[in-house]
């Protein structure tokens, strides 16, 4: 199964400067044009609680599963108007490898992980990501939240280099 990472990053290596900071709030509209291009090809869209808490409600034409070890996060929708065709979330309180096992018996062939930190690490540690797709934006946010970590070091090829726009670079690697 191909799994991608995709992220947007500060120059300075962080995903955000805390838990609850919208990735709309410094990232570029071509960074935000990708995500929902690429997700919406690849179709399944996994993430933790918190990065859906920052999201808030289903995407349409994707397939959202929320990583969560608390079943109290996961929000409710009050009717079917709050979801768009085509999308949908579900939880999940499974290890990394076990969505993969159970996404493969269902004939998933790829999925995007989509944040935040610790599931970015969830899915390194384990080994299981093919790509990584990482937008650097231009700022330096001096503190905030890895992209990931606790994991050996992890050897990646360059396969294309993108300019988003003026300022902004897609990096594509593969694992």
């Amino acid at each position: 199964m191909k799994i991608l990472i995709i992220a947007a990053m500060s120059a300075d290596g962080k995903i955000a400067e805390s838990v609850d900071q919208l990735s709309l709030d410094w990232t570029s509209k071509e960074d935000t044009r990708f995500f929902i291009d690429k997700t919406k090809e690849v179709g399944t869209l996994v993430m933790g609680s918190t990065t859906f808490a920052t999201i808030g409600k289903p995407l349409p034409g994707r397939r959202i599963i929320v990583l969560s070890k608390d079943d109290s996060k996961e929000p409710r929708f009050s009717s079917i108007e709050t979801v768009p065709p085509g999308g949908s979330v579900e939880f999940a309180n499974k290890s990394a490898e076990e969505l993969v096992a159970d996404l493969g018996h269902e004939g998933v062939e790829s999925l995007v992980v989509g944040g935040g930190s610790s599931v970015y690490s969830q899915f390194l540690q384990a080994g299981l990501v093919t790509d990584l797709y990482l937008t650097i934006e231009p700022v330096l946010f001096g503190a905030g939240i890895p992209l990931a970590s606790g994991f050996d070091r992890i050897e990646m090829s360059l396969v294309d280099v993108t300019k988003l726009n003026d300022q902004a670079v897609l990096l594509h690697y593969q694992v």
